[in-house]
């Protein structure tokens, strides 16, 4: 069933944050990993073995002993078998991990699986703390985690807010879909696919502004966080990557080139501008259909109703497809709320882009704010369903199918030149 699943561990250690664990195995299979499970004795007084075992489909390891290994299923192991665990597994996840197991990690102690793993696996390893706000605060953890930091291990580190204890402060368990996203950025490292080191890949992210007056304009409700996603994924894979980013909360992504604007008629300007260097044109910005006619000079008074006249914007795709050079493939992507697929496919048509994401945005489970998203990439020649998953996963696929058009494209110009 998980066969050519990358697999990765999750450890789970005791404390009240264990529950967020199941949802983090089903983020991970979400993008396409096959999760397996390590438990400590005091994370099975938070979750049952028997729940991680239904989800993630295999034995659930819970002690050194050949009795109690693999609980949760049916049939026992050696403990000598088991260190197969650390030999396999491509990352290892402790989440939540507690300050009694960071301590352990920090100084070499190998009294149950987990720990004995960590010690024995030359896999990455990401931790995600959760504990007492002076727990995490006291001089003793934060002396282990900078030891661990540098050894190498990855550390995501917790938020602050109301603890589980009555407390605020720090200490809280990052969210599954950001401890997901680490995990899918240490599995993408450049060490692991270059895929894409001879591209320059221009990525539009972000929803534009259009001014009603100094005060108030006309936007929509994009979060910019997949035009990210898709960024900071290139970038990973060795592009070089310029990013045109409407307004956003978000941080830019490392070692990407960012351009940022506000209004559809800046955003067409950069790409116009950046669109000679690019060999690959990812737009995921959600650009305004329409704009004032005239911009009030001062801030409208609510003095009764009132009525604005709009006029269309240009359209940016559309201008890309026509102005690009030979062999720049360009991705549209298409955010619906009825009649989905049929609504994808006439864009790709009316376009002519090479493929279009399209993903439906009528819930609130993915898409519009969300971390998740789920799409499908539609082409000439067929459609690849994206199933819910990260954003951060999500670009991933979506680059995925990317590298395959470039394939498809590159043998398609020799076999015209053979011929």
């Amino acid at each position: 069933m998980n066969e050519g699943r990358v697999k990765v561990t999750v450890g789970v250690c005791g404390g009240v944050a264990a529950y967020k664990a199941v949802e983090l195995v089903r983020l991970l299979q979400d993008a396409g990993l096959d999760p397996h499970v390590v438990m400590t004795r005091a994370a099975e007084q938070f979750v049952r073995p028997l729940t991680f075992a239904a989800i993630s489909g295999h034995k659930v390891i819970t002690s050194l002993w050949g009795e109690d290994a693999g609980a949760g299923t049916e049939g026992d192991e050696s403990s000598i078998e088991h260190i197969n665990e650390a030999q396999t597994t491509k990352v290892l996840i402790v989440a939540p991990a507690t300050a009694d197991t960071l301590a352990k990690f920090a100084h070499g102690l190998a009294d149950d699986f987990l720990s004995t793993m960590f010690l024995a696996t030359t896999a990455p390893v990401i931790v995600a703390p959760a504990m007492n706000v002076n727990m995490w605060e006291h001089p003793a953890t934060r002396a282990n985690i900078a030891t661990l930091k540098a050894r190498g291990v990855t550390v995501v580190e917790p938020g602050s807010g109301y603890l589980a204890c009555g407390m605020i402060g720090g200490g809280r368990l990052a969210e599954p879909a950001a401890i997901a996203a680490v995990v899918g950025e240490i599995l993408a490292s450049p060490a692991a696919t270059t895929d894409l080191a001879r591209e320059t890949v221009i990525v539009t992210a972000g929803g534009t502004r259009e001014a009603i007056d100094p005060v108030r304009f006309i936007g929509n409700r994009s979060s910019g966080k997949m035009g990210y996603a898709v960024a900071d994924a290139a970038r990973r894979r060795g592009a070089r990557v310029i990013l045109i980013s409407a307004p956003t909360a978000l941080a830019a992504p490392d070692g990407c080139e960012m351009v940022s604007v506000v209004t559809a008629e800046e955003m067409r300007s950069a790409v116009m501008d950046l669109l000679p260097e690019a060999t690959i044109v990812v737009m995921a910005a959600a650009v305004s259909d329409y704009r004032v006619t005239r911009v009030a000079e001062q801030k409208l008074k609510r003095d009764g109703a009132r009525t604005l006249e709009l006029e269309p914007t240009e359209d940016i795709l559309a201008e890309v497809v026509a102005r690009r050079k030979a062999g720049t493939l360009v991705v549209g992507f298409a955010a619906e709320t009825e009649n989905v697929l049929a609504n994808g496919r006439g864009k790709l048509e009316r376009k002519g882009v090479d493929a279009v994401v399209v993903n439906d945005v009528s819930g609130c489970e993915t898409g519009f704010d969300s971390d998740r998203n789920a799409g499908v990439f539609v082409t000439r020649d067929g459609l690849v369903e994206i199933p819910a998953m990260t954003k951060s996963a999500m670009a991933g696929r979506i680059l995925d199918e990317v590298v395959g058009l470039r394939t498809k494209t590159t043998a398609d110009l020799h076999g015209e030149a053979r011929i």
